[in-house]
């Protein structure tokens, strides 16, 4: 017989059974297991079936299997939460600070995949200890304590590298440079040439304007389609797209760079202040992206 589930509404209980097996006849430990095989979204609308689910589906087990391994290290020890969804969702709304402040660290709220922000002194900038060309400067906005701010340079060069390690396993991410602007200048005739790969591979290249009030001349040719510009964040600041890279989990041992150059021009160039290089997991457009996440 073809196995259906179907909600039986006896007495204004909902019942969900297959066939005439009620699942929440099932112990609370048996289902918080098998929720526990699903995601934080799937937890949220299987809490909604009954109170059994809703219980087992709030249970710290089930919420302790969307968190990192070894996350005890990750959380400062001055901060207590009162139950693991409380802990996943302040590691969604509020990125703490790893390996000395040199990286950022969060989960992406929906499917608990990880994210990082490598910090400006976890990145190769050129010539960034250079007082002529950088200085560091303090900012509150800035995530990191220090930031480095671009004075003037002819030759623009950033990478960062992180170990695909590091990334969830069959995930997609998209990198990004994050930065405000003060007074630039320089940046609003050649683009950057910017790129995402596994080290020692070509990798994903495009090119974009970091300049947000760019403007074509007469001299200029029409930008081709990869060929972009800031944008704003939630944040104050802004962000470019670098590439994007699927993490398939078989390259343990690799490393992702991404990198930033504009050294064709030869022009000097300036007024730009570096947050980092944001590495962010991607989830499909939901419709409902909150999906009771925030309760």
């Amino acid at each position: 017989m073809k196995s259906k589930v179907s909600e039986m509404e006896e007495g204004g209980n909902g019942e969900l059974s297959i066939d005439t097996l009620n699942l929440n006849a099932l112990p609370q430990d048996c289902i918080a297991t098998i929720i526990s095989f699903t995601s934080p979204r799937d937890a949220c609308r299987l809490s909604v079936v009954s109170t059994i689910f809703k219980l087992a589906a709030e249970s710290d087990a089930v919420w302790e299997s969307f968190l990192p391994s070894q996350y005890q290290a990750l959380i400062p020890s001055s901060l207590s939460f009162s139950s693991k969804k409380e802990l996943y969702l302040s590691l969604c709304e509020n990125p703490v600070l790893i390996e000395g402040g040199r990286k950022s660290f969060w989960l992406e709220k929906v499917s608990g995949k990880k994210c990082y922000m490598l910090s400006p002194k976890d990145l190769y900038i050129e010539w960034v200890n250079t007082p002529t060309y950088w200085r560091w400067v303090s900012i509150p906005e800035a995530r990191f304590e220090e930031v480095p701010e671009l004075l003037s340079v002819c030759w623009f060069e950033i990478r960062g590298k992180i170990s695909i390690s590091r990334l969830s396993p069959m995930t997609l991410y998209k990198a990004y440079l994050v930065f405000k602007v003060h007074d630039v200048y320089g940046f609003d005739y050649y683009p950057v040439n910017l790129s995402v790969g596994l080290v020692g591979t070509d990798g994903s290249m495009r090119t974009a304007y970091l300049d947000p009030e760019h403007v074509l001349t007469e001299q200029q040719s029409t930008p081709v389609e990869d060929e972009m510009f800031p944008k704003a964040r939630v944040d104050g600041w802004l962000e470019v797209e670098l590439g994007e890279f699927f993490n398939e989990g078989c390259f343990c041992d690799g490393e992702l760079e991404m990198t930033a150059i504009e050294i064709d021009g030869g022009n000097w160039k300036g007024g730009l202040i570096f947050q980092g290089i944001e590495i962010r997991a991607v989830t499909p457009n939901l419709c409902d992206s909150n999906l009771g996440l925030d309760s």
